[in-house]
């Protein structure tokens, strides 16, 4: 099975300070963190609100499940996959 991101679905979670999303591997749901340091690797002008950091995610959405794809493919065992700066 391939990674896919058939969810366009995208939230801001306050406690970790990151954008969380989902990608689908076969039936299995990979929960995905992309830290706020990341999100300032890619997009350096982006407020630090959840609006702002969901709007910059939207604009950057398809680098960023290119390099989720990536990452994910290097540790499949996973539970969850967190995206930080070094990963951009």
């Amino acid at each position: 099975m391939t990674l896919n991101f058939s969810n366009p679905s995208r939230s801001y979670d306050e406690t970790r300070t990151c954008v969380r999303f989902w990608g689908y591997d076969g039936a299995l749901e990979i929960p995905f963190f992309l830290e706020d340091g990341a999100m300032q690797r890619i997009s350096p002008e982006t407020r630090q609100n959840a609006a702002a950091l969901l709007t910059a995610f939207d604009r950057n959405r398809d680098r960023i499940l290119k390099v989720a794809g990536k990452v994910y493919s290097r540790t499949r065992s996973k539970g969850t996959y967190t995206l930080t700066a070094s990963d951009f």
